[in-house]
């Protein structure tokens, strides 16, 4: 298995432990959860089912009983008339079994088995409460992709479930390291420039990488994948909202508006964008459930706390789709070779790796030597006023060891120049920031590029610190 290293090892401890457990796992669609749990814990199932995406309430207890009559060895399936005889059923089968050994039981896609007044997740922790959480022997598994509907429902649910989750993992896209090497275990070899260029179009999605061939082109593998009518991309922007949210229409809102302002928005510019006049119960809904499923980051700008939190998105595919797939639907062939060449890739390119740099904030820290010092990260947008120019610093790092760093993040075609005229733009750009901040500390110039800079006297003389593409990868 490549990287989740820390996610094996909570689950190495919970087979190794001598107490019930009940572990959660969530995170974004396609991003491995079920893999994740079938690797390590398949072999100690003793019960598995996978909810049904829009089933009845019947339907999905029809499911039940055929899942339970294959592992009681039955193998005659009969539907519960409700969750409570279900359970019971189930309780009654696990009592059968050995209690020298850890049993799974594994519900995966759990948000789906939860119809409306089903009583699902109320019988669910009854189940828990009365009789797993007395046997050792068991650990009971919850998974889904809308991670929203498990964290209220389930990790902060006020009733029967209320602190029942004995470990929890969220996990992750790929970073570029374990990226590389999921891509090098298929024998598909990119050089560092092409394997970030396909980052961040389609982000550390396992799903989503597993479709790369080798022998293929970056521009061949994204027209294919992401243009043709017959890609495993080319729909999947329809569908990865409708599993995940219910009433998602203002979910796909909010994505759209805010990938057409990649450096990130205001509520009230949100708002605006949408057309509504004031928050609503479902928009503040949509926002905090697409936070907490990584589809966009609330950032707080430098010095300040919570006021004017600046919003962007996070999921490299939606942007991806938002800019290019969802206005060249009519397909042609050669049409993103095509648009891989046009200024308006280039400039993406640009925000794209910005937004790169971001997810891997521990490996720049790394490569800047302060991964143990303590940070907070942010970023700082000063519109124009009284007629001085307004500026924008793209990332902060404002370090508890008195120092800061204003870090300048450039993708380009080779090595980035800094001109005469960017070298002055640069030095009062940092004056500026020490005026409006009133910042005591040590301020360093830091550059992230993927080709690194050409030395001449104005880098020699302004860059304190250059952290190169390959750095981002250790």
């Amino acid at each position: 298995m490549i990287g989740r290293k820390t996610e094996i090892e909570k689950i190495e401890r919970l087979l190794a432990s001598e107490r019930a457990e009940f572990l959660a796992v969530t995170g974004r669609r396609r991003v491995g959860k079920t893999f994740l749990v079938d690797t390590l814990l398949k072999k100690h199932y003793c019960f598995s089912m996978t909810g049904i995406q829009n089933g009845s309430m019947a339907a999905q207890l029809v499911n039940f009983g055929i899942k339970l009559s294959e592992y009681d060895g039955t193998n005659l399936p009969q539907q519960p008339e409700n969750w409570q005889m279900a359970f019971l059923r189930l309780k009654a089968y696990l009592r059968t079994l050995p209690k020298g050994q850890k049993q799974v039981i594994f519900l995966d896609e759990l948000p789906w088995i939860d119809t409306p007044k089903s009583g699902f997740v109320q019988m669910l922790a009854h189940f828990w409460n009365d009789y797993l959480s007395k046997e050792p022997r068991f650990i009971l598994v919850i998974c889904g992709s809308a991670t929203s509907w498990i964290v209220r429902k389930v990790i902060n649910d006020p009733g029967g479930l209320h602190n029942r989750i004995t470990e929890n993992i969220h996990l992750q896209p790929f970073t570029l390291s374990e990226a590389r090497a999921f891509l090098a275990a298929k024998k598909l070899s990119y050089s560092l420039q092409d394997l970030v260029k396909i980052y961040m179009a389609l982000g550390g999605i396992p799903f989503y990488l597993e479709n790369l061939r080798r022998g293929e082109s970056f521009p061949a593998a994204i027209e294919r994948i992401c243009f043709s009518p017959t890609g495993i991309l080319y729909n999947e922007y329809s569908n990865l909202f409708q599993a995940l949210f219910n009433n998602a229409e203002m979910h796909e809102q909010i994505i759209a508006a805010l990938a057409a302002h990649p450096q990130g928005m205001l509520h009230a510019e949100i708002l605006r964008e949408i057309g509504l006049k004031k928050p609503t119960g479902s928009y503040q809904r949509a926002m905090e459930e697409l936070i907490v499923s990584d589809f966009m980051s609330e950032n707080t700008p430098f010095g300040r706390k919570k006021r004017g939190s600046i919003y962007r998105v996070i999921d490299e595919y939606s942007i991806f789709y938002h800019r290019f797939i969802r206005s060249n639907r009519k397909y042609s062939p050669g049409v993103w070779q095509q648009l891989a060449e046009s200024q308006a890739y280039k400039i993406w390119t640009g925000y794209a790796f910005e937004n790169l740099c971001y997810k891997h904030i521990a490996a720049v820290k790394r490569a800047l030597g302060i991964a143990a010092v303590y940070t907070e990260v942010s970023s700082l947008r000063v519109p124009a006023s009284n007629g001085a120019p307004g500026f924008q610093i793209d990332l902060l790092i404002d370090r508890k060891d008195n120092c800061i760093n204003l870090c300048e993040i450039k993708f380009h075609s080779g090595p980035f120049t800094i001109t005469q005229e960017y070298y002055q733009q640069l030095i009062d750009k940092r004056q500026r920031f020490i005026d409006h901040t009133g910042t005591k500390k040590q301020v360093f110039l830091t550059f992230i590029t993927n080709y690194g800079l050409r030395p001449n006297a104005q880098a020699l003389d302004i860059v304190d610190a250059e952290i190169r593409l390959e750095e981002l990868f250790e």
